[in-house]
């Protein structure tokens, strides 16, 4: 449209709230289709829990993963009818396995049933290991990455999760490690350390018991190469083969979600604007921090309203 080369950006756990993508289904054949798709692919009414509630219900890991996904393929299904230039696509954690869905690579039901899986298995880790996260703020990458070494000791680790924009990292890893962290990085120039109410350490060593089941979940799936490159949260690369991309969602439970650098490289493949596709605005408001080229070239497109008012500009 415009002639705009785009790259699409897919939310990730957070950005999930009750009533989300009931006013898609009302308004949008093809997204209501999804939805009923959606309850029918795992047996229960997913489309109520996200419309109706009660929020601490859909905030759990194995709801708000598919629900976040769902909600993005509604919004998905409406805008590919549209003439769009997708140059690359990138999700964050959860939201890759939605740009996935996007550029073709999993079938919707395979996809729902997958990343509904990755929660279960997600949250059994973190039970059989108990875990969690907090935010640091107006530190380094590499500050972050050094007190993280440095507080990582007798059997317990703490590693960085999540590269969120500069000044802005999310650690995880052992509950007696992630206590100790903080007032390291305190002293170490951050700003605020922030603890995060999550079910496990999610992105560190501690998810590797959900490797192998999810590696089989992906294998029972047919999985092809994607139609546009999705930049991988491993690597902050693009990525164009399907093996590859089962191999590095696998890799992602355990490794840090490089999302800054992911965004530089959409700018580097000719992103002109970024398509928020699904709940929240998170990501486009994470634009600006990361790269003043991308300030102002966010969309968030996670209403009927938004979405209507995008294709019809």
């Amino acid at each position: 449209m415009n002639g705009e080369r785009i790259a699409l950006l897919f939310p990730g756990q957070g950005s999930q709230t009750v009533g989300m993508g009931q006013d898609l289904a009302e308004r949008f054949p093809e997204a209501r289709a999804l939805f009923q798709e959606a309850d029918d692919a795992l047996g229960f009414a997913l489309s109520k829990l996200m419309w109706e509630g009660p929020a601490d219900e859909l905030t759990l890991t194995v709801n708000a993963q598919p629900a976040l996904l769902v909600h993005s393929a509604a919004v998905w299904a409406v805008l590919r009818a549209a003439d769009i230039d997708v140059v690359a696509a990138g999700g964050h954690s959860l939201g890759e396995f939605s740009a996935y869905h996007a550029a073709g690579s999993l079938a919707f039901a395979d996809a729902v049933r997958t990343v509904r899986r990755r929660g279960e298995l997600m949250l059994e880790s973190g039970t059989a290991r108990p875990g969690t996260m907090a935010a640091v703020l107006g530190l380094d990458d590499d500050v972050v990455e050094g007190v993280c070494r440095e507080a990582s000791a007798e059997g317990s680790v703490v590693v960085p999760a999540n590269f969120n924009s500069p000044g802005q990292v999310v650690v995880s890893g052992d509950v007696s490690a992630v206590e100790r962290v903080g007032p390291m990085l305190v002293s170490a120039g951050a700003k605020k350390v922030q603890p995060l109410n999550v079910s496990g350490a999610f992105h560190s060593p501690l998810m590797a018991v959900a490797e192998n089941g999810l590696r089989a979940q992906l294998e029972g799936a047919a999985f092809g190469n994607p139609a546009f490159p999705v930049v991988s949260n491993v690597t902050a690369s693009p990525v164009t083969d399907g093996a590859e991309a089962q191999r590095l969602l696998v890799e992602q439970l355990t490794s840090p979600v490089r999302w800054t650098q992911s965004v530089r490289t959409m700018l580097q493949m000719g992103a002109e604007r970024f398509l928020e596709v699904g709940s929240g605005k998170v990501l486009v408001g994470m634009l600006k921090r990361i790269d003043a080229a991308a300030n102002g070239r966010g969309v968030a497109l996670g209403t009927a309203d938004a979405v209507a008012e995008y294709l019809n500009g």
